[in-house]
């Protein structure tokens, strides 16, 4: 976003990207940034206290001279706690600057409907905003992990009032015009193949597409696909019922056949809707509807490699998605992304931390990030986790604790303990035209 907006600017296109948690919504968004060719702005929300995926965007979206095109709404879901926030920061984005495309980035627990109603309802955000597409990004293994070669259908509510996860990703799919079957690369064709049929079964209009790393054409996110009507109506099961009542019209003997069999259809249809059956569930947010929990773990000391490996090879099955920034003993230059869905893992090379750079350098970015938290001996490393699963237990903490790097350790070294994860070659140390980008 470069430059304050006109008084009366036409509507700006919007895209929500939506998905469960883990799917690789951040690692598509920062794909777009990186290859549109366009001025986007994004709009990041996370359910947890500390938004990890919008600090990764915003390597992505940070101009020179310090500005960001991307605000971010942490500690709630836009789809419902956070609805009045959302609309404020609409509305402040069209306000204050000119951009071609909004890009909303919902949480991994969102639901998609009540966040496309804020922009297709008028009112001073509708009137800003045209939405053109809502995107799903499904974790292609996962999916196919979860329902095999069943069609999807949703388990409905517990006897506690909750719901599986498994009705999220559901919801997500039967209210989209796009979606991208992501990480092809961990199923065969077969697989593939299976999952695809499955989710032409689930949202029969959209379009699917495949996509390893996220890495799809820009244009598969960003063009304008979104119709209300078609959207509302088209979700598999739906479509399944309009068939039957269009059966039952076909076989009908007379008039007052045809319209006590319509009546009824209809009525059914009605009573089925999800859009009738989710008023009901409007007061419950989705994080307490799918018995999702959230814990922010943040320690200004390094996880030793050995035990934070170890640690990573057996992850509690209650977590359902972790992410964030990890500082490893033996690993003091580099920044790394730790992203764990389900029982895998993987941790990445993020950028350098702003500590290990020369001092000179270290002032000018403190300077362009002025809130930037800072440790008088550790400079900006620490460990930042947001974890979020169903029924955490109280010692994932003390887990992860056991995990860090102790005083005696710390005094004797690390040098001599094997260390597994990605580093920094010498030579880019310098933060030469080669180095890794700061994450900040």
């Amino acid at each position: 976003m470069s430059t304050p907006s006109d008084d009366s600017p036409d509507p700006r296109p919007v895209t929500i990207l939506t998905g469960s948690l883990g799917a690789g919504k951040t690692t598509t968004l920062n794909h777009l940034l990186a290859n549109s060719g366009r001025d986007i702005a994004v709009l990041v929300n996370d359910m947890g206290s500390i938004n990890v995926d919008a600090e990764l965007v915003d390597v992505e979206t940070t101009l020179e001279g310090g500005e960001s095109r991307m605000a971010e709404l942490s500690n709630g879901c836009i789809c419902c706690g956070l609805q009045g926030e959302l609309r404020n920061e609409l509305f402040q984005l069209a306000e204050r600057y000119s951009f071609d495309q909004l890009v909303i980035e919902a949480s991994g627990i969102s639901e998609p409907k009540p966040i496309a109603s804020q922009l297709v309802g008028g009112g001073a955000v509708g009137e800003r905003y045209d939405l053109a597409s809502i995107v799903t990004v499904v974790d292609t293994p996962r999916f196919a992990a979860t329902f095999g070669g069943m069609v999807p259908q949703r388990a409905g509510t517990d006897e506690d009032g909750r719901k599986p996860l498994a009705d999220l990703a559901i919801e997500q799919l039967e209210f989209c015009t796009t979606i991208i079957a992501n990480k092809q690369d961990l199923v065969d064709d077969e697989t593939a193949e299976r999952v695809e049929h499955l989710l032409a079964s689930l949202q029969p209009k959209a379009t699917i597409h495949r996509a390893t790393t996220g890495a799809v054409d820009p244009e598969v996110v960003l063009e304008r696909t979104f119709d209300a009507e078609t959207v509302n109506t088209s979700a598999g099961w739906k479509q399944a019922l309009d068939d039957a009542a269009n059966h039952e019209h076909d076989h009908s003997h007379d008039g007052q056949d045809h319209k006590e069999d319509s009546t009824d259809q209809d009525h059914s249809h009605d009573h089925d809707d999800d859009d009738h059956g989710h008023d009901h569930d409007d007061h419950v947010h989705p994080p307490e509807l799918y018995g999702v929990d959230s814990v922010t773990y943040r320690r200004r000391r390094p996880f030793h490699p050995e035990r934070f490996d170890a640690w990573l090879e057996s992850v509690p099955e209650a977590v359902v998605r972790a992410k964030g920034l990890v500082w490893i003993a033996g690993r003091e230059t580099q920044a790394l992304t730790v992203s764990i869905v389900g029982q895998r893992s993987s941790v990445s090379l993020t950028g350098q931390w702003i500590a290990s750079l020369p001092e000179e350098i270290q002032e000018k970015y403190r300077r362009a990030r002025p809130d930037l938290e800072w440790d008088d001996d550790h400079g900006d490393r620490e460990i930042r986790l947001a974890v979020l699963g169903t029924d955490l237990s109280d010692s994932l903490l003390e887990d992860l604790d056991a995990c860090l790097v102790t005083d005696q350790e710390w005094d004797d070294g690390l040098d001599v303990v094997d260390n597994p994860f990605p580093q920094i070659e010498a030579e880019q140390y310098t933060n030469g035209p080669e180095a890794p980008t700061p994450y900040h």
